[in-house]
């Protein structure tokens, strides 16, 4: 028996069904890679971000997730070369799906149990997604922008359901937007922290918050 089509699991109908003790035997997601690109960049190398962004309430696919990544990934590496850009996929497939399998081959009737016994077994695993959850991110440097939203656009037909390609007002994955990322980095009020940037604070231990000073003096 294969593979049920997606849209069998498209809605969110039940409540949240992870592997767990009690839920054994489930086969492993098909996306194993969620970050992609030259994932080590600094802060200040990307500052340009980008989100593939649901419309929907819905289930997607760990098999579509894959494919989009995949998909996204191979167009911007072609166009613009595979240390241009880092590409995240921001949710995760945790939710078990089942199927009840029943044989479907002639003289299955006598052979079937019908409806006894009709909780399915696992067979796969969907990530449950709102509407305004981010799927994809992509941080790369402002040249690269057309190539990104051409990515993504291609990324979509992977996905069941609507969707929307929004650009990001803040700095690369940062929390700040562009302004206040230059205004805060030239005052020295943070340090770089691989995708991310720490706070510096007057608050807490005297001793580690003039160490913490030292250090972004120095860089």
């Amino acid at each position: 028996m294969g593979r049920r089509p997606a849209r069998c699991y498209r809605y969110c109908k039940n409540k949240p069904y992870p592997k767990s003790r009690y839920n054994r035997g489930v086969p492993d997601p098909k996306i194993r890679i969620f970050d992609l690109g030259r994932k080590k960049a600094s802060v200040d190398d990307f500052p340009f971000c980008c989100h593939l962004v649901s419309n929907e309430h819905e289930q997607l696919s760990s098999e579509a997730l894959e494919a989009a990544r995949i998909c996204a990934n191979k167009y911007v590496v072609k166009t613009s070369g595979k240390d241009s850009f880092h590409l995240r996929v921001r949710v995760h497939p945790h939710h078990t799906i089942r199927a009840h399998k029943t044989l479907s081959c002639a003289g299955a009737d006598r052979l079937s149990s019908g409806m006894r016994g009709a909780w399915g077994s696992a067979i796969g695993k969907v990530a449950r997604v709102d509407i305004g959850q981010v799927i994809l991110s992509i941080r790369c440097k402002d040249s690269n922008k057309a190539v990104v939203m051409e990515a993504f656009r291609r990324a979509q037909y992977k996905f069941p359901g609507r969707q929307k390609i929004i650009v990001s007002k803040k700095w690369g994955f940062t929390a700040l937007t562009r302004a206040e990322y230059i205004a805060q980095r030239d005052q020295g009020l943070m340090k770089q922290d691989g995708c991310y940037v720490q706070f510096l604070t007057p608050h807490g231990n005297l001793e580690e918050n003039l160490r913490a000073l030292d250090r972004v003096a120095a860089a």
